[in-house]
């Protein structure tokens, strides 16, 4: 029998809980709840866990301090976060700060189980960081001088309205521009973008 990978549930709000518990359980893993990011900490042991799925915004220590937090504690567990609609430039400074990945709610099931099994995919196969760099920018390198500007704008949490202001260009130009970017580079979610160009240093 093979061993069921634990998975950390963190979120404030009871039923969310509750239904990421239940829908990891019946999709083959072990998971355990907490209400809050001090709750988790107080109870985490360094091995006990394959992958965290935190909500950002919580009372008390956000999941953007508890990826500082794990990151400078060594902890190599990748963190997924999920995020509010519109809170895409938190999601994106917590990227940087070493979230594996972000989902915005509401999200349909099996975007986080997608997301869950990229996490775990990347954690037992990590290459070097060189390596990661030079595949990001392969994978931009076929991006106009403009794309990369919006893009630029994207890795700095604009909305596309800034974005549009900032360049001189309507947001409905932005919004072509990102679906640009979405197809040129074969990404699937906005968080796969934001995860490869700051791989590559944009």
């Amino acid at each position: 029998m093979t061993t069921r990978r634990t998975i950390l549930v963190i979120d404030d709000d009871p039923a969310v809980r509750d239904s990421l518990a239940f829908l990891l359980d019946v999709n083959g893993f072990a998971v355990t709840t907490y209400e809050t990011a001090t709750a988790f900490l107080d109870h985490f042991a360094r091995n006990a866990a394959d992958c965290i799925v935190s909500d950002i915004r919580m009372p008390g220590m956000s999941g953007l301090d508890l990826v500082r937090k794990l990151k400078a504690d060594a902890v190599a567990c990748p963190v997924i976060l999920m995020t509010g609609h519109g809170d895409v430039a938190l999601a994106v400074e917590a990227m940087k700060a070493g979230a594996v990945d972000f989902i915005e709610k509401p999200f349909e099931d099996e975007a986080l189980l997608r997301a869950i099994g990229e996490a775990l995919k990347t954690q037992s196969s990590a290459p070097a960081d060189g390596t990661v760099r030079r595949e990001a920018e392969a994978r931009l390198v076929d991006l106009s001088p403009r794309e990369r500007d919006v893009l630029r704008g994207l890795v700095a949490g604009k909305i596309n309205k800034v974005i549009a202001h900032d360049l001189g260009i309507s947001p409905r130009t932005v919004e072509v521009y990102r679906a640009n970017l979405m197809a040129k580079t074969s990404v699937r979610s906005m968080s796969e973008l934001m995860r490869i160009a700051i791989a590559a240093g944009l």
